[in-house]
């Protein structure tokens, strides 16, 4: 009762923290149908100004994989009015840095600048959402880029494709059995007119999110977003497909061979999307299993019994149901049967026992550490902001999500782990070295 009594404090503590915490921001539409979202923190002077694209690899077609991925490249590359290599030179040259990400969900591009050049950053945002140059020139060089990228991170990295081994037999339906960077095939059969058809379709106003924040002034920002965003006029709307994958009711079991030294032992499993009460409770039940050298499986496999030189879980947060990976690295000699009835050993755990209290604290702990964290700068607020809103359709989740983490309970873990830790609803892949 004693342990249940200090559980309970310590969450409302970390509550009543976060509650402190929290972010204001004003959010309206354009009559284009852009979404803008602005915060004001003038403890700095610093300013980011992102945008924010609802498109993914889940929104490309069969034999058109990449594009998403592919578009991070072209639209940093150069506009009407910005020569190639100007988005980055520009930015330098302020003083200040950028960088964009693409996953199965969406596309996100952010400056972050000394707040007296916040207009570079909308001047560099409206012109890639609306003076977006896609011509022979630039596919071609960036279809290089984009090839060499997938060279160096996947095809030539070991277990680089082990993520894209994963998807293809886990997903039979969903466009999440492609990886995000796509097929090169795809990519080098892909016309200049292709690629004006997704950028037309993707990039356009009403499907964007443009979220500010640092030092500014909210009325001032207003007058000059709609400077440079409020003339241009709203795309067409956006039909998306709607595919739901169909419940894995067979384990599925494989072998890949690779370019390792060591084999590999993959568990993945399918989950609830994110947002879902159950996603959050799959979410501590990673962190239990698998985060940081104190977690179970790093205990059992690494230091207990030596047979992995690494393990780990993690799962694929995304807007449809998703994955969640659990893996480790056999260390030499050890036979991957070993390693996965350890692994098998630490599930079946989460399965049949609740974790004890003190382990489900720490683990509390670093969920409010990690949300904290993830907000600690003018980038991160401002990349929380769009995703929240695009993603989620709820802005204020920025200062209320980590309350329905801290609402699991060490029950609600258990749950999951029953529901989805199933092995009806897993893929295993055996990753071995190629023969010599």
């Amino acid at each position: 009762m004693r342990k249940l009594l200090v559980l309970f404090i310590s969450m409302a503590f970390l509550a009543s923290n976060a509650q402190e915490r929290k972010i204001e921001f004003e959010e309206y539409d354009l009559p284009n149908g852009l979404h803008v979202i602005l915060h004001q923190d003038n403890s700095t002077p610093i300013v980011a100004v992102s945008s924010a694209y609802h498109v993914g690899s889940k929104d490309e077609e069969v034999g058109k994989t990449g594009f998403a991925h592919f578009f991070e490249h072209v639209a940093s590359r150069k506009s009407e009015n910005i020569p190639v290599g100007g988005f980055t030179d520009y930015v330098s040259d302020a003083g200040g840095t950028r960088n964009a990400t693409t996953n199965f969900d969406r596309t996100y591009y952010y400056e972050l600048l000394p707040s007296n050049q916040l207009e570079l950053g909308l001047w560099l945002e409206s012109e890639r959402m609306f003076n977006m140059i896609v011509d022979t020139g630039v596919v071609e060089t960036q279809r290089e880029v984009v090839k060499e990228e997938r060279r160096l991170r996947n095809d030539n990295q070991p277990y680089g494709t082990l993520i894209e081994e994963i998807l293809v037999r886990s997903f039979k339906e969903h466009n999440y059995r492609w990886p995000v960077i796509g097929s090169m095939a795809d990519l080098d059969r892909a016309t200049v007119a292709d690629f004006e058809a997704f950028k037309n379709k993707f990039y356009v106003p009403n499907n964007a999110v443009l979220s500010i924040a640092g030092d500014i002034n909210i009325e001032e920002t207003k007058k000059l977003v709609e400077l440079y965003f409020g003339e241009f006029e709203k795309g067409p709307e956006i039909s998306r497909q709607k595919i739901v994958e169909p419940e894995q009711k067979m384990e599925v079991v494989d072998t890949v061979y690779d370019n390792v030294q060591l084999p590999a032992l993959v568990m993945a499993y399918h989950i609830p999307a994110i947002g879902t009460d159950d996603y959050y409770a799959m979410n501590m039940l990673n962190l239990i299993l698998a985060n940081g050298q104190s977690s179970r499986m790093n205990k059992k496999l690494v230091d207990e019994t030596q047979l992995a030189v690494f393990a780990g879980a993690f799962d694929l947060a995304s807007e449809d149901p998703g994955i969640s990976m659990a893996f480790g690295v056999a260390n030499a000699g050890v036979s991957l049967v070993d390693v996965e009835d350890a692994m098998q050993g630490e599930i079946d755990r989460m399965k049949n026992e609740l974790v004890p209290d003190r382990e489900f604290q720490k683990v509390l702990n670093q969920v409010e550490n990690n949300f904290i964290s993830g907000n600690s700068s003018m980038a991160g607020i401002a990349g929380s902001l769009a995703n929240y809103y695009l993603i989620r359709g709820n802005t204020n989740l920025i200062n209320t999500e980590l309350q329905k983490f801290l609402a699991v309970t060490p029950q609600d873990v258990q749950n999951v782990a029953k529901k989805y830790l199933k092995d009806s609803n897993r893929v295993v892949l055996h990753w071995l070295p190629k023969p010599q």
